[in-house]
């Protein structure tokens, strides 16, 4: 079985968002995989089914970014499962290009908060992680005003592009590793355009 958890926040206001694209990738996964995610449990919003033949816990953490780890803690002790090779945790990154994918199968937080909290409530940093380009913050932008900030409409059809491509990816590293995930997926996106 396998949890994959993506980060954001749970209000209204922040639907959209950069620092919500977690929530989005869940969403495509959800769609991709005729998955409903309703159901209230462990301070997330959970959805249960099928990805690439494996069992799943879909994840959206209601409890805000910065306490994203108290979720998934309960998730991984309530479901049982090994949170080193059964966890996927899906982030924004601003030091990705918007649209990117970059996946890892351990790592530091790299300041991001929600990263940074699962790490604490996990006690290591060897979990999978499906990090998602949002651009790097525009000099003199504050950084959270910019994570909060929606994507331009040109920016948000890339995005919505990226995350239906990134559930593919999350299906690769269920059913062929994160290795050959890494090797499909981590390669730069070419803009079209120009």
């Amino acid at each position: 079985m396998y949890i994959i958890v993506g980060l954001g926040n749970p209000d209204r206001q922040y639907q959209n968002t950069r620092h919500n694209i977690g929530f989005d990738v869940i969403d495509a996964i959800a769609d991709k995989n005729h998955i409903t995610v309703g159901e209230r449990k462990h301070k997330a919003l959970i959805g249960k089914g099928f990805v690439g033949g494996q069992k799943v816990v879909l994840v959206k953490p209601q409890t805000y970014m910065n306490l994203s780890g108290e979720s998934v803690r309960e998730v991984i002790d309530f479901y049982k499962v090994d949170d080193k090779s059964e966890l996927i945790v899906i982030s924004d990154d601003i030091s990705l290009d918007v649209g990117q994918i970059r996946i890892r199968k351990r790592g530091s937080a790299g300041g991001h908060n929600g990263l940074k909290n699962i790490i604490l409530h996990l006690g290591h940093d060897e979990f999978h992680r499906v990090r998602m380009g949002v651009g790097e913050k525009p000099q003199g932008y504050d950084l959270v005003d910019y994570v909060l900030g929606h994507f331009p409409k040109e920016e948000r059809e890339i995005m919505d592009e990226s995350a239906k491509r990134a559930a593919d990816a999350v299906e690769m590293m269920i059913t062929d590793g994160a290795d050959a995930a890494m090797n499909q997926y981590n390669k730069k996106i070419q803009q079209s355009g120009g």
